[in-house]
């Protein structure tokens, strides 16, 4: 018996005919029927019976359908494993972050992870960027990178990194004389953010909504350039991330201003399914990526 055979048995039981067998296995009739009587001389008995127009698998068919699922299946696990020995691990990682300014280092980190694992597919999943923890729980994310953890048993957060947001104003406007600014000093504002829902801005979050605080007018422009030149001509102010700030800040056009007396700082975490059972090569992106991170941008 070979394997050829095993997978013409399984091909006329899962196809339900043999018409449909030979569309699967690129076989002619002839060639199928010449498998199948070899199969059942070496087996020494029918493996299949011709009732009302339909083959129905004998009892010794029914052993052998059996076997082929077992034997086919490990065959193909272990040309699987060979690959992975050959090419390295394959499998991909869908990941998101709640923060657009995240995604300004993100993809330069999963370029250097794809260097180490050629074979890892790393997808950036951008509309799950408002609701990442929904996404991670309806299996939509692998990994979500956020710093708004919620209470879980079933999520388990990994920290990874620590910022600080500032207030990004023009060099005319009145905060610049102001060591920090507090939720009163938006009333009269002009407040751009990068996208709404508002309670997933973090300002808003953190600052305004605590202190039942609503600026003037609020913006929603999802290009941060567009925001910088808004600021610049003193049409509006935006809070931003500091290291994400440091390149704009050469400009002496603009200036950052801390918000609250210590500061607004926020911790980043990856965050995973705590009841899930992940490949070898998750671990060792998580772990690569609090390394790049811890590197190149803690605050």
């Amino acid at each position: 018996m070979e394997i050829r055979h095993l997978r013409l048995i399984k091909a006329i039981v899962e196809e339900g005919s043999i018409t449909k067998a030979i569309d699967k296995l690129h076989l002619t009739q002839s060639a199928l029927s010449h498998q199948l009587k070899e199969a059942e001389y070496q087996l020494g008995t029918k493996i299949f019976l011709r009732i009302n127009k339909k083959l129905i698998l004998t009892k010794a068919g029914e052993k052998l359908y059996a076997t082929a699922n077992e034997i086919l299946d490990k065959l193909s696990d272990t040309e699987k494993e060979i690959k992975q020995l050959i090419f390295g691990e394959v499998g991909e990682i869908r990941i998101s972050t709640e923060c657009y300014s995240s995604y300004h280092w993100l993809p330069s980190v999963l370029k250097q992870f794809h260097l180490l694992y050629p074979n890892i597919e790393l997808k950036i999943v951008m509309e799950a960027t408002h609701y990442p923890l929904q996404k991670l729980q309806e299996n939509i994310l692998d990994i979500a990178i956020i710093s708004d953890p919620i209470k879980d048993e079933n999520i388990k957060y990994v920290e990874l990194f620590q910022d600080e947001m500032m207030m990004v104003v023009s060099e005319n406007h009145s905060w610049t004389g102001k060591k920090f600014v507090v939720a009163e000093d938006f009333i009269h504002e002009h407040l751009l953010i990068h996208s709404l829902p508002l309670e997933t801005v973090t300002i808003y979050q953190f600052l305004l909504e605590p202190a039942k605080v609503s600026p003037k007018k609020i913006t929603p422009l999802p290009l941060t350039e567009a925001s910088i030149e808004m600021v610049k001509a003193d049409m509006g102010i935006m809070a931003m991330a500091k290291w994400a700030l440091q390149p704009y800040l050469k400009n002496n056009s603009i200036k950052a201003i801390k918000i609250g007396k210590n500061g607004l700082k926020r911790k980043h975490y990856i965050a995973y399914m705590n009841n899930k059972t992940y490949p070898d090569y998750f671990q060792h992106f998580i772990e690569f990526l609090q390394t790049e991170i811890s590197q190149q941008w803690t605050i």
